[in-house]
């Protein structure tokens, strides 16, 4: 059965691939968009997880917004895609992990080497024409995976982007959890383990629930300082995940399931 599931993930991750070379040249942003929407779906549902969208009261999406969240796996890029597609901001290895790099490539990411200023500063104004385009813009500020949680400081440079372009901060919540609400280790991608290892690790889990929750939206007046929008941002995703963890539950309208 394992061998099976992974054949279907990799048909369906060559299946994105023809469609990034053939179909993708004769779309406009909206269909490239919708396709990339349904394809993430897709691939999270192959995975044998299902995503449910959990929606605090009161909270709505912002139209135009630099997305954040914590990171837990290679598996957020496709969960927050499969509810709205986004350019995300990703560490330049990535571009080399089989399939998955070069379709992450053609649908738009921006690859970023960590450390280096030079390239910060060419992603950054890259950023800020993509957001006042109309364009979702997201990245994690972390830096790298952590433990489900765990959250780690955010790296505050890039929210400069928000406050140039004049758009609000949406964070997202995000967590894995098993039949029992319990959070799921094998969605964990950390340390040495491989994206082929996580992928099969993921697969032989017998499923999970993505559990995404939208945070109410930070607003990024003129004169606003990068270190205290990422100190919010921060403040209130570690917030809403520390609530679940003592509760069980985030105080939100009933969850929609997504895939």
């Amino acid at each position: 059965m394992l061998g099976l599931r992974l054949l279907r993930v990799v048909l369906h991750l060559f299946q994105g691939l023809a469609t990034c070379a053939f179909v993708f040249p004769f779309l406009d942003h909206a269909g490239r968009q919708g396709c990339i929407k349904r394809w993430s779906a897709k691939l999270v549902r192959l995975s044998g997880i299902s995503v449910i969208i959990e929606q605090p009261h009161a909270v709505t999406a912002a139209p135009r917004a630099l997305i954040v969240s914590n990171h837990i796996s290679w598996l957020d890029i496709f969960v927050i895609n499969s509810l709205e597609p986004c350019r995300f901001v990703a560490k330049s290895d990535i571009r080399d992990w089989p399939l998955i790099g070069w379709l992450c490539e053609k649908t738009g990411t921006i690859f970023i080497s960590r450390g280096k200023l030079r390239d910060v500063r060419r992603i950054y104004q890259g950023l800020v024409s993509s957001l006042h385009s109309g364009e979702r813009v997201a990245f994690f500020p972390e830096g790298t995976t952590s433990a489900q949680g765990e959250v780690l400081p955010f790296h505050a440079n890039l929210f400069e982007a928000a406050i140039e372009a004049e758009v609000p901060v949406q964070p997202y919540a995000v967590r894995y959890t098993d039949s029992a609400g319990r959070l799921h280790p094998a969605a964990d991608f950390i340390g040495e383990m491989t994206f082929v290892q996580s992928m099969v690790t993921v697969l032989k889990s017998g499923g999970m629930t993505a559990r995404l929750t939208m945070l109410p939206p930070i607003e990024t007046p003129p004169g606003s300082h990068r270190r205290d929008i990422a100190e919010l941002a921060h403040r209130s995703v570690a917030g809403a995940l520390r609530e679940w963890s003592l509760t069980g539950t985030v105080d939100s309208s009933p969850a929609e399931k997504a895939s």
